[in-house]
């Protein structure tokens, strides 16, 4: 990280005059831990081995040399607290006012203000001499406390674009193997393991994840599919079918499921959308169900089904 040229503020790191106000209770890193807002902590000495450096272990603590006698260090005070509100829980300012203690700024190389250091697992990772701005700050924090599902999800993405569903696979283990408690690790993995075909492995992560957890149903939809047209035709022979018999719905639905399986969704939604139209009370309104289920498989704000979800409305109305 490049180094600006900071406020001079040796005055104030040799003076002995301290303002007289009431001073922030200091709050421990740990025992705000879980808070959805956790207040600065105000650094000194005598705990800046508890509340930075082995907080730092837990996240990165983002320590800001500042005084009230200058203004772009209040400025950059503001806009830390401004910065920081936005990674609770993720990262954790901490402040040391200069004009109150001039012990800890020399241990730590600081010449004037404002002076950033970031600590990071007990190191200093970043170090900001001079005012900084709200994008390059963010930027910072954000490679710290990118999570390791955040820092591969570029990968993730392209992989499965890819229809590489081994290679997907590999980086959400080594994910869960980083997050062992990340349940939507263990929900992308289970589908990526049904796409791949291994629906054995894919019964297994299901299983570890409790039935209530938010996306759960998207995987546990796609086996569904899946085990339900293991006992079907091919889709060449449904295809058949149903051009010779159009209303033949048993074949209609059959192939829809088989079509859900090959991820040929528009036109297993198509098949769906025909039953629904043909027959609602077909094996108890079958089309629309399956149509909600396939929308579950795609995924929120996928384009295909928010079109046929209008569609699915136009049907019924």
């Amino acid at each position: 990280m490049g180094r600006r040229a900071a406020y001079d503020s040796a005055d104030i790191l040799r003076q002995s005059y301290v303002k007289s106000r009431l001073q922030q209770p200091t709050v421990s890193l740990f025992a705000s831990k879980g808070l959805p807002h956790m207040p600065a902590i105000n650094v000194s000495m005598q705990n800046f081995q508890t509340d930075v450096v082995d907080a730092s272990q837990n996240m990165p603590v983002v320590l800001l040399f500042w005084a009230e006698q200058v203004p772009p260090s209040v400025e950059v005070k503001n806009l830390c607290e401004q910065v920081l509100a936005d990674y609770a829980g993720k990262a954790v300012l901490a402040l040391s006012d200069v004009a109150q203690d001039q012990t800890l700024a020399p241990q730590l190389q600081v010449q004037g203000l404002p002076s950033i250091r970031i600590v990071y697992q007990g190191a200093i990772a970043e170090q900001i001499d001079g005012p900084v701005d709200e994008a390059q700050l963010r930027t910072i924090i954000e490679g710290l406390t990118q999570s390791s599902v955040e820092a591969m999800q570029g990968d993730l993405d392209q992989l499965i674009a890819a229809a590489d569903f081994a290679g997907a696979a590999s980086i959400l283990q080594q994910s869960i193997h980083d997050e062992p408690n990340n349940q939507a690790l263990r929900i992308e993995l289970a589908d990526v393991l049904i796409r791949k075909g291994d629906l054995d492995d894919a019964r297994t992560v299901l299983g570890s994840v409790p039935q209530d957890t938010e996306g759960r149903s998207r995987p546990q939809n796609r086996l569904e599919f899946c085990e339900e047209a293991a006992a079907m035709d091919s889709g060449a022979a449904l295809q058949a079918a149903v051009a010779a018999n159009p209303q033949d719905l048993e074949a209609c639905y059959a192939l829809a499921v088989v079509q859900t399986v090959a991820e040929e969704y528009e036109s297993a939604l198509t098949q769906c959308l025909d039953i629904l139209r043909s027959d609602r009370e077909f094996r108890d309104d079958i089309g629309r169900l399956t149509m909600i289920r396939i929308f579950d498989v795609l995924g929120k704000g996928n384009e295909l089904a928010t079109k046929y979800r209008r569609k699915l409305f136009n049907a019924m109305h």
